[in-house]
This record gives structure tokens, sequence and C-alpha cells, in this order.
């Protein structure tokens, strides 16, 4: 209802919603359609066949059970959906040589038509109808997530970009829909910023077209959420566009004051203060994403907040800990920024400028990235 509010309130301003969408057929191309059981394996994949879920049953009686609904939920949005069975079973307390014994007996049971099925049933084909409105920048604002949905930060980051295309005269089409990911549709925008995304949600033929799309000079823009899977399965998007895996953030401590500084003298610092202290869930990544090849615009202090979490170990990155970068992807251009899962944080000035900063940089800077294949 919010949504909708919005949209007539702002409407001649920038274009909401997915639009109609043409009909599709079922999917078939999701990207562990025919992936063989393993203790690699999506947690949901192996909940949604009985026989897979009896292999982990037995090996571990009443485990699975007893999850909490969000991490054994089948229905998307589902943290079963970014978590394989490893990873699960380890946060289950699982030691290496019953998750041995799982992988083994997951690896006899047989992929068959139905699971097919049901492993393609949370990506979708839908091609919603969009299309460029002339004389404006325009952005697909993206928000289907099938992991974690963080429904607060979502919806505050959603009303925030509404409020900023207000203000800039940026035309923003919002879309749920995978199937916006096709060449046609790209096509039609400057830029495609992801809101908080989180599980796999494109089909082979979506990544394809994304991946494509982006090399060839389009432009990138993630938020917080969006590289905060602690599995991925799509290596491209965490290794190559983020070119950093997220480990984990504090959990005892999960919201803590610290400084931010800005990196460099990119584009996208112009107008930030040169530091400023911010509250939020700080994200640590495996590595830092100059590894990639990337440029930091923003950096988080550890000495200013608690990174070491007994809960959560290796979230220490040290001096290294950029918070917001941005990289070339063959001709296109990334930016994403870890800053966003507290509401507030969309309200928050200079937040707020870095991304109206990232989103006019990406959408518009043609000449920022040579071509150099990724």
């Amino acid at each position: 209802m919010l949504r909708k509010l919005l949209a007539t309130a702002i409407a001649p301003v920038v274009l909401l919603g997915s639009g109609a969408a043409f009909a599709a057929a079922p999917v078939t191309d999701c990207g562990n359609r025919d992936t063989p059981f393993s203790a690699a394996s999506p947690l949901v994949d192996v909940l949604l066949s009985h026989q897979a879920k009896a292999v982990v049953e037995k090996v571990i009686p009443g485990k699975i059970g007893a999850m909490p609904p969000l991490f054994s939920g089948t229905t998307p949005p589902t943290f079963a959906a970014i978590l394989d069975v490893k990873s699960a079973a380890m946060f289950l307390g699982t030691d290496a040589a019953k998750i041995a014994e799982i992988d083994a007996g997951l690896r006899t049971v047989a992929v068959t038509d139905a699971d097919r099925v049901k492993r393609c049933a949370r990506f979708d084909n839908e091609v919603p109808a969009l299309s460029r409105v002339k004389g404006k920048l325009n952005v697909l604002v993206f928000e289907k997530i099938n992991g974690f949905k963080d429904t607060p930060s979502v919806d505050a980051a959603h009303a925030a970009l509404i409020d900023m295309a207000k203000r800039k005269g940026w035309a923003l089409a919002f879309t749920d829909k995978g199937g916006a990911f096709n060449p046609k549709t790209l096509g039609e925008f400057d830029a495609v910023l992801w809101n908080n995304i989180s599980g796999d949600v494109l089909t082979v033929s979506q990544r394809a077209a994304f991946k494509g799309w982006l090399e060839a000079g389009g432009a990138y823009v993630g938020i917080h959420g969006s590289a905060g899977d602690p599995v991925y399965f799509w290596d491209w998007y965490p290794d190559t566009l983020l070119g950093a895996r997220f480990v984990g953030h504090p959990r005892g401590k999960q919201f803590q004051e610290a400084r931010i500084a800005v990196e460099s003298a990119h584009p996208l610092a112009k107008g930030l203060p040169a530091e400023w202290r911010m509250t939020d869930e700080w994200y640590s990544f495996r590595s830092s994403p100059r590894l990639a090849g990337a440029t930091p615009v923003l950096m988080l202090d550890e000495s200013t907040y608690e990174p070491n979490d007994p809960q959560m170990p290796g979230l220490v990155m040290g001096a290294d800990h950029p918070l917001a970068w941005t990289n070339c992807i063959g001709k296109g251009r990334m930016f994403y920024s870890a800053i966003g899962h507290r509401p507030e944080t969309y309200s928050d000035a200079n937040h707020l400028h870095l991304l109206e900063n990232a989103i006019t940089w990406a959408a518009t800077d043609k000449a920022a990235c040579p071509a150099m294949a990724r």
C-alpha cells in the first residue's frame, strides 16, 4: 500500500512498478537444475527433496527440524537459499566426519524431474513491460530476493531512492522479476541498482544477459545486503563483479558506531566530508576488493568499533577494510557500498550523498572504464 501511495504521489517524476509482465513458461534453466546432490547443494534444494532430506536426518537426527523457520523454510525468501548443506551442518555443530557422511549419502540420491521443477520454481521468466523515459537518467531498481530479506532496510532504501529520483529528475523502474534481465530490457536503462538482493535470483540465461550488458558498457550499483550472502551459487557475482566475498558481521554487538574515512579523490567522494561517524551493521570480507582491481572510496576504521566477535571468527580485516568501492567490468562500471542495514542509514545525509554520486557516476561516466575483459 505504501508503495502505491508513493507511486501516485510522484508518478510524473519517476517510473514505478514492474509494469505488466508478459506471460512466461516455467523456468527450466536455473543454475542448480541438474547439479547432483552433495554437501555443496543449496540447503533449500535438499529440504525440497524427501529423499535428500532423509539422508541428512539419518546422520544428524532432529537437527534440521530444530532449526528456526527463517533457516529451514522452503518458500522464498529463506535463509536456506543462501546456505549450502555443509555450512548449515557446521552451524548446527556437526563435525567434519558427519558432514563427509552426509555428502556421501547425498551423492547417492538421484536428481528427479520433480526435483528440477522445485529447484527452478523460485526463479522467473516474466518480462516486465518497461521502456526508456526519454531525456532522463533511467535506473532499474531490482528487488527480487530469494535469500534473507530484511524488509525494513529494503523498504527504507526503496523510499529513499524515490525521493532522490524526485529531486534529481531521474526515471526509476522497480521490479522483482528476474525476467527483466534480458538484452532488450536492460538496454533501456543506464544503470541497474540491486536493493539489498540476497540469494540466487537469476537463471543461466538471465545471468548471461546481465554479464554481457555490463561488460559492454552497462552499470551496476549494489547496496548492503547485495554482497552479504554467506554462500553463493554463481561465482562470477562475488568474485568478479563484487570482487569480495562476505565473511560476516558482529552478532553480539550487531550495530556499532564507527568512523568512516574517504579513501580517494574519486568522483564518488565529491561533496563528502573527509570522515564521519555513523552506526550500522559492519560487514567484513574474506579479502580486500583491491585484490580484484577495485578502487576503494570509503574505508572503515576498525579501531573505532569491535569487529572481533567470538560467535563470528575472521571478521578482522585490519587497516585495509574497504566499505565502498568501484571497479571496471569490461567497459562497464560497478559500485558497491556495504552501508545500509539500519533503516536510519537511508536518511543519513552523507550516505544519501554517496548513493546519489554513485548512481550518477555509474549511469553517466561512459569513459570511466576502458575495454578490458575480466
